[in-house]
């Protein structure tokens, strides 16, 4: 057990770690390193004369948890905010549009005399921290910089920090989280890729490995066992209640219209913000739940005085210790020719 551990450890190490950002190979090792829902790394690169294009890869689609692709395309944001910012470091000047001529994509172009953006350094240091946070403030100047640090075209970071607000959110994750947890369709599908234990995130090199959120390695035959058995409403709520109420503050990431083509801006807008976190030693979470769940994303939209503006992705933040990250696939799994 030891020894997969310390595998799982060497394989992350090396993961994460700098790539040459003028190189094909290198930009797209950049871009996976990138948030995805259940780290399904749904996507794929192909090199273009100009640049880069990144495309769906339905394959590996959330059918149930991300019924609309809205998650897809905004991890798809996710991915390309990460490559412009290596192909910035790497001085060229990405221009990026979303491409509906057909298939649906992400073309990005290269100019000359691009400049490195700071947060490029946070790419290799970024993770999701799904834990008990310690519930220290962040300071004022802080919680602006995330605001800029997270401003793209088209949407918005709103920071919920009055403890009662929080508490209205939390109720609508809770009730999210019950109808999602209750679904058998859902578990099934979130089942699938949990990886109980550091030889099955490697061998698979995606998912989510039980390790990177605190819970303790099983064979996968128990894992799934002891799933069916644990994962029930009533524990899963008593866990994120206790995560919320640990943490700093919430913020939501919110768009100005409903399409692939802003969900993807939200994606950058998120990647932003936790890149700007990660710099600032602020940790992350999300909890999509009342997003992903359309009635509860209307009462989300109507708490937080939208309008007709989408609330595209649920966060936590605050301070704790890192966690685990996550491993991805071989780059030449995920080149589209």
């Amino acid at each position: 057990m030891m020894s997969r551990r310390a595998d799982y450890a060497a394989a992350t190490a090396a993961l994460w770690s700098h790539r040459d950002p003028a190189e094909f190979t290198g930009l797209v090792r950049y871009a996976t390193l990138a948030a995805n829902s259940h780290n399904a790394q749904a996507w794929r690169f192909r090199q273009t004369s100009e640049g880069v294009a990144i495309l769906p890869d339905m394959a590996r689609a959330l059918p149930v948890a991300d019924s609309d692709h809205h998650h897809l395309y905004a991890s798809l944001g996710c991915a390309a905010e990460n490559l412009m910012l290596a192909a910035g470091a790497a001085g060229r000047a990405p221009a990026m549009e979303f491409a509906t001529d057909g298939d649906e994509r992400i073309e990005i172009a290269f100019g000359q005399s691009g400049s490195r953006d700071s947060l490029f350094n946070a790419i290799l240091e970024r993770q999701c921290t799904r834990s008990d946070y310690n519930g220290h403030p962040v300071p004022r100047a802080d919680l602006s910089a995330l605001e800029v640090g997270a401003r793209v075209s088209g949407c918005q970071v709103v920071p919920i920090e009055d403890r009662a607000k929080i508490e209205q959110v939390l109720e609508l994750i809770l009730a999210a989280n019950t109808a999602q947890v209750s679904d058998p369709a859902f578990a099934a599908e979130l089942r699938s890729w949990l990886r109980f234990n550091a030889r099955a995130a490697i061998e698979t090199g995606d998912g989510l490995y039980s390790g990177c959120s605190g819970n303790p390695s099983l064979p996968t035959f128990l894992g799934r066992i002891m799933f069916d058995a644990l994962f029930k409403p009533d524990a899963e709520n008593d866990r994120y209640a206790r995560q919320v109420r640990s943490s700093s503050g919430l913020a939501v990431i919110v768009s100005e219209r409903d399409d692939p083509a802003h969900w993807v801006q939200a994606g950058r807008s998120y990647q932003r913000f936790a890149l700007q976190a990660t710099a600032l030693g602020i940790r992350h979470a999300h909890l999509n739940q009342p997003v992903e769940v359309p009635s509860f994303r209307r009462e989300l939209q109507s708490l937080l005085g939208l309008g007709s503006r989408r609330p595209d992705l649920v966060l936590r933040f605050g301070y704790a210790q890192p966690m685990p990250r996550s491993l991805r696939r071989p780059v030449r799994s995920v080149i589209a020719t």
